[in-house]
């Protein structure tokens, strides 16, 4: 069970295994979906449409732009940015679901709500997504630079792309994006969470023997189901944020197409709804869906794992 359940006190596991849990879900996922994570966030930053029928398009679909990255810089160009991705992965990981399981037992000792109720979920989930964020946004803004970089490089090394970023925009450049991002990761976040719970008991309902037998599957699917949900709902905003991630990057981006540079949070939305259509808000939706539904699988199939397997291991220690 995914935060503080009342019912499963004999689960006797730590808050240490829950971050260690967190953290190897989070790892082993990001390996597995970081070449559609870097189709994604190219398709994000395209101005011009993702459609064959514009010729200054560099990429206008999930195969062609596989095959085209592929063709000019090669199979690791899937694991652009992977090391600060991986420094995400597992920051991130740990901190969120450390702060779920506390927000949401203290939800219970409060006696304000059940702790178990979709809203408790969401409201806890929002903010244990929004305290990860901020410890791990400069990881991030570094993972989405890297990705987004063509060839030649701009930055070789992780090491060289914090001293030139540093010196060329200042410390605040590592916070670009931040208020997108935690406008969009508090919703996120917060329905990942209940749309999981929710699912879970629907699927209980629904296939009572099943959902005891296959615990495994039915944690990856309704992960899956959660995933695609809260990403179609929070969508734009994430757009927003890696628009605004690469502002001052633009030399890099010469090679991909036109470039733009924004202000703020709301210069961004006018200028993509302007020049973009509202279909240029969701740039991008079906490699983000397709990977929402793996990562937030992948996410909370492991953390049940690991989470299990300590109990087991404890169990059978005692």
């Amino acid at each position: 069970m995914v935060g503080y359940d009342p019912r499963a006190d004999g689960r006797n596991v730590s808050n240490l295994e829950v971050a260690v849990a967190g953290s190897v879900s989070g790892l082993v996922t990001r390996v597995l979906i970081s070449p559609l994570d870097v189709i994604k966030i190219r398709f994000q930053l395209q101005i011009e449409r993702l459609s064959r029928s514009d010729p200054n398009a560099k990429y206008h679909g999930i195969l062609q732009a596989g095959r085209q990255i592929l063709q000019e810089e090669g199979p690791t160009a899937f694991w652009k940015g992977h090391i600060p991705a991986q420094l995400l992965s597992i920051g991130y990981g740990a901190v969120q679901f450390l702060s779920f399981e506390v927000l949401t037992e203290l939800v219970h000792r409060a006696s304000v709500r059940d702790a178990r109720d979709f809203s408790v979920h969401f409201v806890c989930g929002g903010l244990s997504a929004c305290v990860a964020t901020l410890a791990v946004h400069p990881v991030d803004v570094l993972r989405t630079r890297f990705a987004a970089q063509g060839e030649p490089r701009v930055y070789k090394t992780l090491r060289n792309a914090v001293v030139t970023m540093y010196r060329t925009e200042g410390p605040l450049v590592f916070y670009k994006g931040l208020n997108p991002t935690l406008i969009a990761i508090f919703p996120y976040a917060g329905f990942q969470f209940s749309f999981y719970s929710s699912l879970k008991h629907a699927y209980e309902w629904a296939m009572p023997a099943e959902g005891k037998k296959n615990e495994n599957f039915k944690n990856l699917l309704c992960g899956s189901g959660a995933g695609v949900i809260s990403k179609t709902l929070t969508y734009p905003m994430d757009l927003f944020k890696k628009r605004l991630q690469v502002g001052g990057f633009e030399q890099a981006r010469a090679s991909f197409g036109q470039v733009r540079s924004y202000k703020g949070l709301l210069d961004c939305a006018r200028q993509v709804l302007r020049e973009e259509g509202a279909q240029g808000c969701f740039k991008g939706l079906a490699p983000s869906l397709l990977k929402a539904a793996l990562s937030t699988g992948f996410v909370f199939f492991w953390y049940e794992l690991f989470c299990n397997l300590f109990h087991h291991v404890k169990k059978a220690d005692s």
